[in-house]
């Protein structure tokens, strides 16, 4: 399996490329702002064919470029439907000093094909099996991908592409519209403090880490009892 990441222009966001292998159809998750040039390199240079686009959530930073990306390659794009309004009206999830930032500045429209994800759903993309798991607290609409980690570098038997709901050594802020304190703490008990230790963690900003390094150092976990363990 084929898993790449680059960070975006601007606020470092992650844009991942995911597959079976090298010249076969891929996923790309969060194509934030002025990742294209860098998005079609890593494609040629891996002979990657895109099939879908998924969103970890609704935030700006993460969906910038959604609809370009989705309407060059004729694809659909995938969104939790709590978040799927700020596809077109981004400013529904900005504070207001980056609504002035970005206000008027650029047009928004949502792809022309957009699935919405629900909890617990399997998606068979590309010839990968992406299960989604709702993780609110962030945003309404924050999900976790996670996938069979087989073929790929690390020893781990699952990668969790996590959004903004969990980084190396901190979580999402909650402050933003939408967000909610109470409701991300209920998802980091219920959605990711069940994981297996050896869980990749594949952060919306970020260098990669485990569910076991967060367990153990993450102040934000701290005090948390897992929910039963969910597996693949």
């Amino acid at each position: 399996m084929l898993v790449t990441g680059f960070p975006a222009e601007a606020f470092g966001t992650n844009c991942y490329v995911v597959a079976a292998g090298p010249g076969e159809q891929c996923l790309v998750v969060d194509p934030g702002i002025g990742v294209l040039d860098r998005l079609d390199e890593v494609l040629a240079q891996h002979r990657l064919h895109p099939a879908a686009v998924l969103l970890t959530h609704g935030h700006l930073d993460h969906t910038f470029s959604v609809t370009p990306v989705c309407g060059a390659k004729g694809i659909t794009a995938y969104v939790h439907p709590a978040d799927r309004e700020m596809l077109a009206d981004p400013a529904k999830g900005l504070s207001m000093d980056l609504t002035e930032l970005f206000g008027g500045r650029f047009s928004y429209a949502e792809p022309e094909d957009v699935a919405e994800l629900t909890d617990g759903a399997t998606l068979s993309l590309a010839g990968l099996e992406i299960t989604v798991d709702h993780a609110p607290g962030h945003t309404g609409g924050s999900v976790l991908f996670r996938l069979p980690a087989a073929g790929t570098p690390w020893e781990a038997e699952q990668l969790c592409l996590s959004g903004d709901v969990l980084f190396a050594g901190s979580i999402g802020r909650t402050d933003l519209p939408g967000g909610n304190t109470d409701v991300m703490m209920a998802s980091l008990r219920d959605k990711v403090l069940p994981l297996a230790d050896d869980t990749v963690v594949l952060p919306g900003h970020g260098p990669e880490t485990t569910i076991g390094r967060e367990r153990a150092t993450n102040p934000y976990l701290r005090g948390l009892t897992a929910a039963p363990g969910r597996g693949l």
